[in-house]
């Protein structure tokens, strides 16, 4: 099977520089507004053939389920992440205790080999949550809900 060659083009760098740039995890549709300022004639379909591009090669990663927008992460180390429920905000779990989680998750990979008969390669761990500006939006509906009665 002939294999594409692949090179970090001008439109690749400026996406992953921006991403890095970026302080949270950002969509392939934000991504492009902040393209579009450095590269005006990028298109939108340019952006996502790129950040898959990107992720193939393993300099980003994808985040988030199949059934919503996915978002765009430049740190590739191994990390947590918390996903808004409400608007798909994803932000990074800081907390030194998760190395407790990855340790138990690591001790109980040889049990899920054997019970399922695959070589795990890995996992994917995401919390849930409602963000705070979501949080503050539901209050905000709760007390106009309260005074209209």
């Amino acid at each position: 099977m002939l294999q594409k060659r692949w090179r970090m083009t001008n439109q690749r760098k400026v996406i992953l520089e921006e991403l890095r740039n970026s302080k949270g995890h950002l969509s392939a549709d934000e991504l492009y507004m902040l393209v579009k300022r450095k590269l005006p004639n990028v298109s939108i379909s340019t952006i996502y053939r790129n950040l898959e591009e990107l992720a193939e090669q393993g300099l980003i990663r994808k985040l988030g389920p199949r059934s919503t927008q996915k978002r765009f992460d430049a740190n590739v180390q191994p990390h947590f992440h918390i996903r808004c429920v409400k608007c798909g905000r994803i932000d990074d779990v800081p907390f030194s205790m998760l190395e407790k989680v990855r340790n138990a998750i690591n001790e109980s990979t040889s049990m899920v080999e054997k019970i399922t008969g695959y070589d795990v390669v890995g996992y994917h761990l995401e919390f849930l949550g409602v963000c705070p500006d979501c949080q503050k939006k539901l209050e905000e509906k709760k007390e106009r809900e309260s005074y209209g009665r």
